[in-house]
């Protein structure tokens, strides 16, 4: 009587301790939003001049369709055909573009305005900051 015990008990704590180990060390996380969309514009000032880039991520769990980048201005805007879930890009905006804020629109019904995000940066260095 005693082995079948002793027998769940460790069964049951194994199990236990694989399930922790599952929960901590998987990123086991789904989407939680059918159409959903996360939008990172950069724009980077220095001495050298500027640099500027767009980076678009799907985090919902179904693909967006006709996925439009406006950037104001008079730049035209980029349309991405479909983005698939998990699927990122990162643009760049063309000339004419008014580097404010970045409106993204999609089939879906998403309408996201993001203002760009302006980083700290240090001084190069040299040779573009390569110490040349």
């Amino acid at each position: 009587m005693k082995k079948p015990i002793l027998t769940i008990v460790i069964g049951g704590a194994l199990a236990a301790i694989v399930i922790f180990f599952a929960l901590i060390f998987l990123p086991i996380i789904p989407p939680s939003q059918k159409y959903d969309i996360s939008i990172n514009p950069i724009l980077v000032k220095d001495e050298m001049g500027s640099e500027t880039h767009v980076t678009i991520k799907n985090t919902g769990m179904n693909a967006l369709t006709n996925v439009t980048v406006n950037y104001g201005g008079t730049a035209r805007p980029d349309i991405i055909p479909i983005l698939n879930p998990g699927d990122k890009i990162t643009l760049s905006p063309p000339e004419g573009s008014d580097l404010t804020e970045v409106r993204v629109t999609t089939d879906q019904g998403i309408d996201v305005t993001q203002p760009y995000n302006v980083p700290a940066s240090a001084p190069f260095i040299g040779n573009s900051g390569y110490g040349g």
